[in-house]
């Protein structure tokens, strides 16, 4: 008995099934017919979605001792299996995308019948999902098993493999971009855009076919299209410019040219996934990668026709090999995926495309290496040209203290260049301006150019203040500005108290206080109507380092609350840069600035 049901299970053979009878439903509306497997929605039903219920007979074993299964090449994007009435498998979530890898469905012992067995396949597609029923395989499960480990080892171990590869190799060149800076004097910290091509040509990769491996997307079907095709497109922009740069045309007119193209290209990109999704158009999306291919193709022959040069270096020569293989194969793949039968048919760019990574590992190490011997040679030429230097440091030292003391004595006079400009070129332009207009009153004219001498010689006075001698500084404005509080009849009440020296004040805040001083000086004088200006001046309390300077004046005073006038926001701007304290309080009859330093 053994011996016959060997022999009978050794006759039992696996059948392919490409005949089916089809029930469709496309937008509520039901249709019938036969049809020969594989069937690709994508291709009969362009642009729309629906289901599609495939029922196809076959015979059974006639003994049903030995376990059989189901092979399909890729089924979905949503699907159901079930064989004479009983559900075998099933993955109906319509948002996944489960039409991306092989798929082998047991058979439970005793389900088969030896003759007019029915299976039954439903499946549930979204237009530009490529997906479909593909030819079935039946038979024992030792013959059909083999048959999917080797589908699933090429289509999910070799993506799987491929995308850590291109991950490897993108965080490679991403380092060796963000550490590794140009060492000549001439472009000191400027970073290789090869290595960043090449890192970025690698992730995008490493995304794109990573696709295969995720069945149940993070982003809902719109939205991941668009991700996948953007994820495409700066692969191939990326890698066009590592072509280009690889070949010395980076800098040329044409390279420019290209170099916008695919911006736009890149810009445009996720709005043309979105539509052809959403519309749905598939079209759309087709005319972009063509125009992508438009692009690539021309640069493409061109790199190989340069390639074979004499003159070609090796890293040349590398990328125009892997160009060379690619090509051929990508127009394969555009045509299958964009043109003809995408469900049907295999795309093989995701394996070739490896020679890509090969090539740009292998130049990003070949640019390190060669960029490390140059930099030895440099440090070789450094160590003896640092000798000679300090020799020659040595013998002009002197030279260069000289040196030293004329920049400084430059950078003063230039100070006192852009203080008269910002204080001084600032009053006689806003003079100049009021004449201009026509509408001119002489007195305010007056006291414009008045602010403008007052300010020039404010300037010079300061070039003599002692850093730290607030009292001198008082004493200073005082002299130079009594003159006009009385022609302007306002009177001055001077309450300022012996004050201590303030060491942090050096030179330069010095002169910033000088003008916060002066432009609320001027405030008082030209804007506020009053009759009495009030100058305080205290030490701080027993215990405590610092000064309280107060300015204030009985006029009609102003809203502090409003958006601050230029002088009154470089009035802040100055307290703030040496540290000090502005408080600006107001109303009629009394406006108070208060400056704490400390």
């Amino acid at each position: 008995m053994a011996l016959l049901c060997a022999s009978l299970s050794s006759q039992a053979q696996a059948v392919t099934l490409d005949r089916a009878s089809v029930e469709l439903t496309i937008n509520g509306e039901s249709t019938s017919q036969e049809v020969r497997l594989p069937y690709g929605w994508d291709s009969n039903h362009p642009g729309v979605s629906g289901t599609g219920r495939f029922v196809l007979a076959f015979d059974g074993p006639s003994t049903a001792h030995i376990p059989w299964a189901l092979y399909f090449h890729r089924l979905g994007n949503a699907y159901q299996v079930k064989l004479n009435g009983v559900v075998l498998d099933a993955n109906e979530v319509v948002s996944s995308d489960f039409a991306k890898i092989p798929r082998l469905v047991g058979i439970p012992p005793g389900l088969l019948m030896p003759q007019r067995n029915q299976l039954e396949i439903t499946i549930r597609s979204e237009s530009g999902r490529r997906s479909g029923v593909p030819l079935v395989l039946v038979g024992p499960k030792e013959e059909v098993k083999p048959i999917y480990q080797r589908a699933y080892a090429i289509r999910v171990g070799g993506a799987g493999v491929f995308t850590v590869f291109s991950l490897v190799v993108g965080v490679f060149a991403f380092v060796l971009w963000i550490s590794q800076t140009d060492p000549r004097p001439e472009r000191r910290g400027t970073r290789d855009r090869l290595y960043l091509y090449a890192a970025m040509a690698e992730f995008s990769w490493a995304f794109f076919i990573s696709d295969t491996l995720i069945e149940h997307p993070p982003l809902p079907w719109v939205w991941w299209s668009v991700a996948i095709n953007t994820a495409l497109a700066i692969w191939l922009s990326a890698l066009l410019m590592f072509c280009h740069t690889i070949a010395g045309w980076a800098n040329s007119s044409i390279s420019k040219w290209v170099q916008a193209v695919l911006a736009g290209l890149l810009l445009a990109g996720p709005l043309v996934a979105f539509l052809a999704v959403s519309l749905p158009n598939p079209l759309l999306l087709t005319l972009w990668q063509a125009t992508f291919a438009l692009i690539f193709v021309p640069s493409s022959l061109l790199l190989v026709a340069q390639a074979l040069r004499k003159t070609s270096g090796a890293m040349h020569r590398m990328v125009a090999l892997a160009f060379v293989v690619n090509m051929p194969v990508g127009v394969h793949d555009f045509y299958v995926m964009r043109i003809g039968e995408a469900f049907g048919n295999q795309a093989y760019l995701r394996y070739t495309a490896t020679l890509f990574g090969l090539v740009l590992g292998a130049i990003a190490i070949e640019r390190f290496r060669t960029a490390n011997f140059r930099v030895r040679d440099m440090l070789d030429t450094l160590a003896v040209r640092v000798q000679e230097k300090e020799q020659e440091l040595s013998r002009t030292y002197q030279r260069m203290e000289g040196i030293a003391r004329e920049q400084e004595r430059v950078q003063e006079r230039a100070r006192i260049l852009r203080d008269m400009h910002d204080g001084v070129g600032s009053h006689i332009t806003s003079a100049i301006r009021q004449l201009r207009s026509g509408h001119a009153n002489p007195d305010e004219i007056l006291l414009t150019l008045q602010d403008s001498l007052d300010q020039l010689k404010l300037s010079i006075d300061a070039l003599n203040l002692p850093p730290g001698d607030v009292s001198a500084l008082l004493a200073n404005l005082r002299y130079r500005l009594d003159p006009r509080f009385r022609a302007m009849d306002l009177a001055l009440e001077w309450a300022v108290l012996p004050l201590p020296n303030l060491p942090q004040l050096d030179a330069g805040a010095m002169r910033q206080l000088q003008y916060i001083l002066f432009e609320s000086f001027s405030n008082a004088m030209q804007h506020a109507h009053a009759t009495v200006l009030r100058i305080e001046a205290t030490p701080a309390p027993q215990g405590a380092t610092g000064i309280r300077i107060g300015v204030c004046d009985n006029g009609i005073g102003f809203d502090t609350r409003q958006v601050a006038r230029k002088g009154l926001s470089s009035m802040a701007e100055r307290a703030t840069a040496i540290g000090a304290r502005l408080q600006i309080s107001s109303k009629p009859g009394s406006t108070v600035v208060e400056i704490l330093l400390g």
